[in-house]
């Protein structure tokens, strides 16, 4: 039978309550029946359970991860692996993590998630962008936040975010390395911040290369970026644009959807045109060609995420910080020298 905290309190003759100070280490408890409390929890062999941690300290031990469903759903490769990060980071720690999604259209008339409602949580990990009034209701409760790749003007938070500036800078100077001057872009929700400076990181090299930035390249007016939104934008982009040789997509679901593009109309990869992708999700070396991309240290953002939070949950006077997490270009065969 399994030991309970109740046999530990019996066998060290002192209260349950007692049993639970020791196990959070309350300095109230005076080292002689702590002595005592410990030989029973050795002698008994106990593993003290959430509750009897929880019990004094009025604390949850959760941690709640929370996106949109269509963040969750369209580009699952990606937002997985953040969550996976959070998530191989709390095993061996004293808290858990809770994972929920809220629809995309949230609305002030929309209840919160359950374990907010509920108070399940200490602190709460938002990945990607959500409704503006969603975060606005959850930080009237005080609850510490931390958001990653996604930032708010919101003092007292801490944001775990991609270098997308400089990584979407390297993209572009690669093609323009390999010779190619005429470069679309193809994105998605220009108000999300990460494709914002992704897309401003593409406008940079341009720049500096002494390149104008042609409006007709540019191709960000849809909201989401999934494989059947970078086929249509490809499709615009080609069909506007005849001297293109080289695509810079803004995630690697558009990039999928522009070769599915290519390929349904006899366009060879990279032998006429060149793709550059954002994120490099695990399908990415299944592509024929391999995808050419910019690596995005996915489980280090949710490791640090989870950090942040537990830092600020360990102490409430630490300040908010920014940790921009660097990105790596991955060379593979879909970019070629012109």
């Amino acid at each position: 039978m399994k030991t309970t905290i109740k046999d530990v309190a019996k066998h060290a003759g002192v209260s349950i309550a007692t049993v639970s100070l020791v196990i959070n280490n309350n300095t109230r408890i005076s080292s002689e029946t702590k002595r005592k409390v410990l030989r029973s929890i050795k002698t008994l062999n106990y593993h003290p359970s959430r509750s009897a941690r929880d019990l004094v300290s009025k604390k949850t031990g959760n941690i709640g991860f929370l996106l949109t469903d269509d963040h969750f759903l369209r580009t699952e490769p990606f937002y997985s692996k953040i969550f996976l990060g959070t998530e191989f980071e709390a095993r061996d720690g004293e808290y858990y993590v809770l994972l929920t999604t809220v629809k995309s259209n949230f609305t002030k008339e929309d209840s919160l998630p359950r374990f907010i409602l509920e108070k399940s949580v200490d602190g709460i990990i938002i990945a990607g962008k959500v409704p503006q009034n969603l975060i606005d209701r959850i930080c009237v409760l005080e609850i510490p936040i931390v958001f990653v790749d996604y930032e708010t003007n919101i003092n007292g938070h801490s944001h775990v975010l991609i270098d997308n500036v400089q990584g979407g800078i390297i993209a572009t100077n690669h093609l323009l390395e390999l010779g190619h001057k005429n470069i679309g872009f193809i994105g998605g929700d220009i108000n999300h911040p990460s494709i914002h400076d992704r897309f401003l990181g593409y406008k940079q090299a341009l720049e500096k290369a002494n390149l104008n930035v042609n409006p007709s390249h540019i191709f960000n007016n849809t909201l989401y970026t999934n494989r059947q939104n970078g086929y249509v934008l490809a499709k615009k982009l080609l069909e506007h644009n005849e001297g293109i040789t080289a695509v810079f997509a803004c995630n690697d679901a558009m990039a999928f959807g522009a070769m599915q593009y290519l390929r349904d109309n006899g366009i060879k990869v990279p032998d006429e045109i060149s793709i550059v992708g954002f994120d490099d999700v695990d399908v990415d070396l299944l592509l024929k060609p391999p995808l050419t991309t910019m690596r995005v240290q996915k489980m280090e953002l949710g490791i640090e995420a989870f950090r942040l939070v537990v830092e600020k949950l360990k102490n409430n006077n630490s300040s908010a910080k920014k940790i921009l997490v660097p990105v790596e270009l991955i060379v593979r065969e879909s970019t070629k020298q012109l």
